[in-house]
């Protein structure tokens, strides 16, 4: 892999502070940590499009995806990423769609499969949708297509797809969708109350197996009379989900409006509240709820205000890198820095910020190697963060 602009972590943090209160630029009960030293960031890759997805293969390659509809492969050791053809057709660019993220399953080398997520267009017309495909690699083409997950084509605004896709030690598959609808309106009486409706996909997190059915143990929600994918609801435009190797609990990070991004630990059958409550207010400053609590609604564990945008999120596993090690590494695409989050007894106890003034960060993934490795836009590239 080819690397550049090599520098130590004290570089980038040059200019740059902790988190060392909640009066900063976030709201929050996190207070400093110490910022990992000797960290050596290079670049893997650059000249892309928006790289929303990547996954690694068993062998270290590297696979990813760009929003323009495009998946790619990088061997590991190469200088130049392979192209892979085969993709749908349908595949819908336009606004927040795309082909979104892409996944590896946990037995490939037994079973071949990988799963995508991706907006979508029916008959090439009628675009809203979100589909989950999986498929496997032949030589360089997509072979055994399928898609085993499809919500409504009722995404009218085209934005909030979320779509992050994570495997559980439970050996299922775990996707996060956002909202959807017409428009993003908080408050009882939004106009858009997908994340409520138990009987829509969109707004939610869903659980099941890697051929797409439904586990029997799923939550019966209210208002239905059996399991359905739906794990958790009231969820807005969720875009980390990260299993916590500790407790093998399922996190979640996911967008607010103005202010109130969350992180969340995902419970089965719980409700998470959009678009009932929020830290956050609406967009036109209107008031969402008096309060941003509720019985009956999971209280998130941390938040964000203003909003930093979270996206992308991985649990840090190894001891190399000092103090981040067993921490939360998440995206921040309107903070343009990778937030560093600090757990103790499943609480947010600190933040970091590193790469902070570098670019939108879309995702963050931990590769086999023990190494960070970040997705940041324009230009489209990928940062490997390695402790020295």
């Amino acid at each position: 892999m080819k690397t550049h602009n090599r520098f130590a972590l004290s570089a980038l943090l040059a200019g740059a502070s902790l988190l060392s209160s909640c009066q900063q630029t976030t709201e929050s009960n996190a207070d400093a940590v110490p910022a990992p030293a000797g960290i050596q960031v290079s670049t893997v890759l650059t000249g892309y499009e928006i790289i929303w997805g990547m996954d690694f293969l068993p062998n270290n390659e590297l696979i990813f995806t760009e929003k323009r509809g495009k998946l790619y492969r990088l061997p590991n050791g190469a200088t130049t990423a392979t192209e892979i053809t085969g993709l749908p057709t349908n595949i819908y660019t336009t606004n927040q769609g795309g082909l979104l993220d892409v996944r590896v399953h946990p037995q490939y080398a037994s079973n071949g499969w990988i799963y995508a997520s991706h907006a979508a267009s029916t008959a090439g017309t009628q675009a809203g949708r979100l589909n989950l495909i999986r498929f496997k690699l032949t030589n360089n083409q997509v072979s055994n297509l399928e898609t085993i997950f499809q919500t409504d084509a009722s995404n009218t605004w085209q934005g909030h797809y979320g779509s992050r896709i994570e495997f559980g030690p439970d050996n299922m598959l775990y996707l996060s969708v956002g909202e959807g609808g017409p428009r993003s309106q908080g408050g009882t009486n939004s106009p858009n109350q997908n994340a409520q409706n138990t009987q829509l996909g969109w707004g939610k997190i869903h659980r099941m197996t890697d051929s797409g059915q439904v586990p029997f143990d799923n939550p019966i929600l209210p208002g239905n009379t059996a399991p359905t994918t739906i794990y958790a609801y009231g969820n807005r435009n969720p875009q980390g989900l990260a299993i916590n190797p500790k407790t093998n609990q399922l996190w979640e990070t996911e967008h607010g409006p103005q202010g109130g991004d969350e992180v969340n630990i995902i419970q089965k059958g719980a409700n998470y509240g959009w678009p009932l409550v929020s830290y956050g207010i609406n967009y036109d400053g209107t008031t969402i709820s008096q309060s941003p609590t509720r019985d009956g609604i999971q209280a998130p564990v941390h938040t964000w205000t203003p909003s930093i945008g979270t996206s992308g999120l991985a649990f840090i596993t190894n001891e190399r890198f000092g103090s981040a090690n067993g921490g939360l590494a998440t995206g921040a695409l309107a903070g343009n820095y990778l937030s560093i989050l600090s757990i103790s007894n499943n609480q947010i106890t600190g933040e970091a910020k590193l790469l902070e003034g570098q670019g939108r960060i879309r995702n963050v993934k931990q590769g086999p190697d023990g190494n960070l490795y970040v997705s940041l836009e324009s230009p489209g590239r990928i940062l490997r963060l390695a402790p020295r």
